[in-house]
């Protein structure tokens, strides 16, 4: 895809929704890394019902911290692999409260060092609570590079990378808001719903979907 067409495709993606944000719920960097942990393999509307309950009563790694593994787990066990999240979330605390003052780092190598944190994780963190230009391409993201031309690649890797490459500076900090809202309700995995989609002119995805038949 060129550049104008990247370009263009940005603009009209910001004309739409000004200004995109994450759907999870958080309301200070520590809350938004640990309800990014939890979403792993699980949808935002799940870990927002856990996170409403838990976050009044541990919204710090050491009230974290005090409620252990299986204090934890009451609140988190209606997320999928909730035992090896609360693991993590335990363990990630105590990193936090022993190495960082109980602060989230706004590096990524420390943040890639805590339990269950990956590049993925790594780069939400970064981009939504410190507004570094990174974008953390999840299965949303990856789909929509690919489909529409965008920023192809095999990997989650490659995708990321060229992306970093093609949008311009000004639309990066909002880039993966906008791509990852565009998969999860327009350009969708079983069936992209082109006929309401804004960017459907400059999507290079050949087999485009009609409107449903009334």
């Amino acid at each position: 895809m060129n550049a104008a067409k990247c370009r263009a495709i940005f603009e009209t993606l910001r004309e739409t929704n000004p200004a995109p944000a994450t759907e999870l719920e958080y309301s200070s960097p520590f809350e938004l890394l640990i309800a990014v942990l939890l979403s792993a393999q699980a949808t935002d509307v799940g870990v927002n019902k856990a996170t409403r309950r838990l976050f009044p009563v541990a919204h710090t790694p050491r009230q974290m911290l005090d409620l252990g593994e299986a204090g934890l787990s009451e609140y988190i066990k209606t997320i999928g692999l909730y035992k090896t999240k609360a693991k993590h979330v335990i363990e990630t605390c105590r990193i936090l409260v022993e190495r960082h003052g109980g602060k989230v780092p706004p590096e990524r190598e420390a943040l890639e060092a805590l339990p269950g944190v990956g590049r993925k994780t790594a780069n939400v963190v970064l981009n939504t609570a410190f507004g570094e230009p990174t974008i953390a391409v999840d299965t949303h993201i990856f789909r929509v590079a690919n489909r529409t031309g965008l920023a192809p690649g095999k990997t989650v890797q490659i995708v990321e990378q060229k992306l970093l490459k093609c949008v311009p500076h000004e639309f990066l900090h909002d880039a993966h808001h906008w791509l990852i809202l565009h998969g999860r309700y327009v350009c969708k995995a079983r069936k992209p719903e082109c006929w309401h989609c804004v960017i459907e002119p400059l999507c290079e995805f050949r087999e485009k979907t009609p409107a449903p038949q009334l």
